[in-house]
């Protein structure tokens, strides 16, 4: 025991329990949307009868293993190699400040506020699923594919983008990059403020943003102005003919893992049998692509400018890449960043500002400036 005292401190962990109940206590605001998210949900399905649009169970196991599993273990591994590998005499002090009881409650409180996400998610795309029939299809295609060309000097922003990328190696990068690489670092960005001691300044506020954007832009928006998108334009207009080169681009990596038309077939075929899977439901405008790396890129900007300017220049691949894959108009991009940085203006006032109530956040690496 004596060793474990000298690990953990002379307490124990007879506080963390109540460490973490205070921090999420913190966090009840976010809570409270999700419950009250939940809530609108559930009647509105229930009271049109589109039960066959909850999809909570299309979370389970993937949502539990990356957020429960997978990452923990990546992040552990993280910090053990930062401890083991660059803090030579100062390990021991440096693996006893990463497992002291504040940042195991700020880990476990992490854990808890990421289980809400979980629950969160399958609302979102519950709503989503239920859109079209509330509709009965898609309104908005023609309306938004005419002033997206408007806006663009008369002519559909793709033929731009073609113009200098219709190659096999850009469109095998691009279909990688926003079906796999925006995955990992929006969800690792999600995931390390949930749970990092170091986010505890930011990290109300960064979840309240998360929820409002996926509310507002994925959710309300989406709802209001209903749109499929380039990708399924001839399905929902009967005109094949305006995005057929296009498609027929894309339709050539149709087999590769991370094509873009495999998972738009997935998508369509959900949506006519009146399924629920994982990320099911089709609504293009706005584009919450966009909306989590503005996000993001806000966050970055405030704590440092150059991490900030690359992450808005990455904003800037996102709402091409969705144009070039055919996911989005151009203007579901445009769209989605105004929404965002307004909600991210709207929580500074609520919540207030990166630190403004807590210690300003550390470096990512816990043990970074301890003493030699």
């Amino acid at each position: 025991m004596k060793g474990a005292s000298a690990l953990f401190g002379p307490r124990g962990r007879a506080n963390v329990p109540a460490m973490t109940a205070n921090i999420i206590r913190e966090d009840r605001i976010v809570y409270a949307v999700v419950l009250v998210h939940a809530a609108v949900a559930v009647a509105a399905i229930w009271s049109t009868g589109v039960s066959s649009a909850f999809a909570y169970l299309a979370y389970f196991p993937t949502w539990p293993f990356v957020f429960l599993v997978f990452f923990p273990i990546l992040y552990g591994l993280l910090v053990t190699l930062r401890v083991v590998h660059r803090l030579d005499r100062r390990r021991v002090t440096a693996t006893r400040l990463i497992l002291s009881d504040k940042r195991m409650a700020h880990f476990g409180a992490g854990l808890v506020l990421l289980c809400a996400i979980m629950v969160f998610q399958g609302t979102f795309t519950s709503f989503k699923n239920a859109f079209p029939t509330w509709w009965g299809g898609f309104p908005f295609d023609v309306f938004q594919a005419d002033l997206d060309k408007s806006l663009h000097f008369g002519s559909d922003p793709w033929h731009y983008l073609y113009a200098i990328g219709e190659s096999g190696i850009v469109r095998a990068f691009i279909e990688w990059n926003y079906n796999q690489g925006w995955f990992i670092l929006c969800f690792s960005a999600l995931f390390w403020v949930a749970v990092s001691y170091e986010a505890r300044a930011i990290r109300t506020r960064y979840f309240l943003c998360y929820v409002l954007l996926w509310i507002i832009v994925g959710n309300v928006f989406a709802g209001l102005f209903l749109s499929a998108g380039p990708a399924f334009y001839g399905n929902v207009t009967g005109d094949t003919v305006r995005f057929a080169s296009q498609m027929a681009f894309l339709g050539e990596s149709s087999e590769g893992m991370h094509s873009a038309v495999r998972m738009q077939h997935y998508l369509w075929a959900t949506q006519q049998r009146g399924e629920a899977g994982f990320g099911s439901g089709i609504a293009a405008f706005p584009s919450m692509h966009v909306a989590l790396v503005t996000l993001n890129a806000l966050f970055l900007y405030a704590h440092s400018r150059k991490a900030g300017l690359l992450a808005f220049g990455y904003v800037g691949l996102i709402i091409a890449s969705s144009v070039y894959l055919a996911w989005h108009y151009a203007i579901d991009g445009y769209f989605a960043v105004v929404v965002t940085v307004i909600v991210y203006a709207f929580t500074r006032r609520l919540v207030g500002a990166s630190g403004a109530k807590r210690d300003t956040p550390a470096s990512f690496w816990p043990a970074r400036n301890l003493p030699a």
